[in-house]
């Protein structure tokens, strides 16, 4: 069996739309960082999305852990034009559009970004490239909320409006058992 343990970045304190924007997490917080690099096993391989807040709180997790290189697919959604805007400007000029962005998730995509099932399918072929190489291994990524529902939806075998309903917090662990073709949730957004 092969375990994945979801890590969401440190905080951004952004108040806007933040998907393939770059922009820093702060990892001040070192007493829950040591937590968390505690509670996440030592004999685990290492990712992260290429995106700095990812690339850095994966830093903090990675000594003594075999660090795989950052791969681009593990990034958040793709925002598109809604990206660093905030939710109330983007519900004034895209109304219809961004309710059923979040109310009906699924084909439903911001201006030049990515819908959700777009995301998945670039999430999952990725995580199922590495799960193959790394079979019976732990493996912690180190990603994004949005990154993390998708594999989330996927081990509950659950619809997009059902997975998005799940809470993630920064610094959290998400962990998912795959056994071949199946996957198993042992927890969700867990805070050590």
């Amino acid at each position: 069996m092969t375990t994945w343990h979801w890590v969401r970045h440190g905080p951004t304190h952004e108040k806007a739309f933040v998907g393939w924007r770059d922009v820093p997490a702060d990892l001040s917080d070192t007493a829950q960082i040591a937590r968390l690099h505690g509670f996440l096993p030592a004999q685990a391989v290492l990712v992260s999305s290429d995106l700095q807040r990812a690339t850095a709180t994966a830093d903090t997790l990675a000594q003594g852990r075999t660090r795989l290189p950052h791969h681009q697919d593990l990034r958040e959604f793709n925002f598109g034009d809604w990206d660093g805007k905030h939710f109330s400007e983007v519900a004034e000029t895209h109304p219809e559009l961004s309710r059923a962005y979040w109310e009906t998730p699924g084909d439903i995509a911001p201006p030049n970004g990515e819908s959700w099932n777009m995301a998945a399918a670039r999430v999952a072929r990725v995580v199922d490239t590495i799960t193959q190489a790394h079979k019976g291994a732990h493996i912690i990524a180190v990603a994004h909320i949005g990154v993390i529902l998708t594999q989330v939806q996927r081990a509950h075998g659950a619809t997009p409006q059902q997975a998005i309903a799940h809470k993630i917090d920064n610094l959290s662990v998400t962990t998912l058992h795959n056994a071949g073709t199946d996957w198993q949730v042992e927890r969700i957004n867990h805070c050590p």
